[in-house]
């Protein structure tokens, strides 16, 4: 599916305001192409999504420095290969990386207080269905959607229970809750 330059450009600036809609956008239209890269690099679907939470993490962290002039793909493939790259040093090195807390009180605040379509279809669904359809996902997608809508935990403590940094736990979140409405949304046709 061919993405309108001028469309994608109003997204990337929506995202530079914070809008948590464009960033959702960004998120979805942007997935399987960084996931994709990561597949065919690491041959591994957990280590491939691990890098491209984290790859999403970082953009939105960043994305004031994104220059428009520049391709938005180009730039978190760019992104994506630098984490597989230190991925790598890392585990080469056996040196294991924590966040430190000055760098996790710097982390960008996405907003979240609007429920999205995913919010509304979720809440729609009868207990026992819906926690069928959760076993459906994937661990670690289980793991935040317990997290933060049974247990209600802040995206703080599930980033301190997770120990993860706290983007990334946003940018699981919004995955699992895409790929849950999805779940919700194939059961009712």
């Amino acid at each position: 599916m061919e993405i309108n330059p001028d469309h994608l450009l109003e997204k990337i600036r929506e995202a530079k305001d914070g809008s948590q809609s464009a960033f959702n956008y960004l998120l979805d239209k942007y997935w399987n192409d960084v996931y994709g890269f990561q597949l065919k690099k690491t041959r591994n679907e957990y280590e491939s999504e691990d890098i491209t939470i984290q790859t999403f993490s970082k953009a939105f962290n960043k994305i004031e420095s994104f220059d428009e002039n520049y391709s938005f793909t180009t730039w978190l493939i760019a992104i994506s290969k630098n984490i597989h790259i230190d991925q790598v040093r890392k585990r080469n090195a056996s040196i294991r990386s924590r966040t430190s807390m000055q760098d996790e009180e710097r982390v960008y605040e996405i907003a979240d207080e609007t429920p999205g379509i995913e919010d509304k279809l979720i809440k729609e669904q009868n207990l026992e269905q819906l926690l069928a359809d959760i076993k459906q996902l994937k661990p670690h997608y289980q793991q935040v959607i317990n997290l933060r809508f049974f247990q209600e935990k802040s995206y703080k403590e599930i980033a301190a229970t997770l120990d993860e940094p706290m983007n990334n736990i946003k940018v699981k979140l919004l995955r699992a809750k895409k790929l849950l409405a999805e779940i919700i949304e194939l059961r009712k046709s």
